[in-house]
């Protein structure tokens, strides 16, 4: 490995090791800042920076240019510098490094997207079929898990048999950043995950997962997608994909509750800020029934 390399290479590794075993962080977190700061290293390596003292802002900025001409889209981009930050972060406080090339760099503004979700009718109609197979049975206590309680796809494929409470009425979920939180689990879930668990007992596994696939091994967060988006055609329904049932969970909770911290808790999300963005989603919500039902609410033609 080459002095450029190593460098740089070394010590994304270490940082990586830090935001793993000391922070915490989830597997799939450190893989997306280790692809990230990969990236960087590449690119301050075609750039000829042996050191960190080498390390400009005017490479960093000419490696932010590099990422839209390979059409890396705004919130991408976003990511990438937050990633390269917290790296330069870690290295000034260990001392690799006097001071940050990116001190100086902002990030470019998005697109300020909305979730997209589902209404309860759609819900309703995704759910709306007799299995007819063991996968279809899967399917549905997967489809009605992630909406019951809310779950991130890479929570729900790592849901263990052990993981509920004897009744089945809560869930123990592990989180992002290794935090544990227990969710409800609704009747509708409960009696698919059952009508599941009695076809999984056919299955030859050792595995502790809820969800396998057919061979027996826990079913990927790959699989999931594909089999939900497969079941919203099926259904005569647009591509659904399994972030929008956890935004449909949590928009149609607040539309009937109001209650956005509840609604933080049951998400897992570390900061109110995050959570809040279903607040837009419920006032687009009042905005329609508005419109629909106040005899003055929309425009006419004189």
């Amino acid at each position: 490995m080459s002095e450029k390399k190593y460098f740089l290479i070394q010590n994304i590794s270490n940082y990586l090791d830090f935001l793993g075993n000391i922070k915490g962080l989830a597997n799939n977190t450190t893989k997306s800042y280790q692809r990230d700061l990969v990236k960087f290293s590449n690119f301050a390596q075609s750039q000829n920076a042996s050191n960190f003292q080498m390390l400009s802002e005017e490479i960093c900025l000419g490696w932010i240019a590099n990422l839209f001409e390979q059409n890396i889209n705004a919130r991408s981009i976003q990511r990438h510098i937050s990633s390269a930050k917290g790296f330069f972060n870690y290295a000034i406080k260990n001392g690799l490094v006097g001071s940050s090339p990116f001190e100086l760099v902002s990030s470019p503004k998005s697109p300020n997207y909305l979730p997209s979700v589902l209404s309860p009718e759609d819900v309703e109609q995704l759910l709306n079929f007799k299995p007819k197979n063991i996968q279809e049975i899967r399917d549905m206590a997967i489809v009605e898990l992630i909406y019951s309680s809310g779950l991130r796809v890479s929570e729900a494929v790592n849901v263990n048999l052990t993981d509920f409470e004897e009744s089945k009425d809560f869930l123990r979920i592990l989180g992002k950043g290794s935090k544990t939180r227990l969710v409800p689990v609704g009747r509708f879930a409960q009696s698919a995950i059952n009508q599941w668990i009695e076809k999984r007992k056919t299955l030859a596994t050792i595995d502790e997962a809820l969800f396998v696939n057919l061979r027996g091994k826990r079913i990927s967060t790959r699989s999931v997608q594909e089999r939900i988006k497969s079941l919203a055609l099926m259904q005569g329904l647009p591509p659904v994909n399994p972030h929008m049932l956890r935004h449909s969970f949590a928009t149609h909770l607040l539309e009937s509750s109001g209650d956005l911290r509840s609604i933080q808790e049951l998400l897992g999300h570390s900061s109110l800020s995050t959570t809040q963005i279903y607040t837009r989603l419920d006032y687009q919500h009042l905005i329609k029934i508005y419109e629909k039902s106040h005899p003055r609410a929309t425009k006419t033609n004189a």
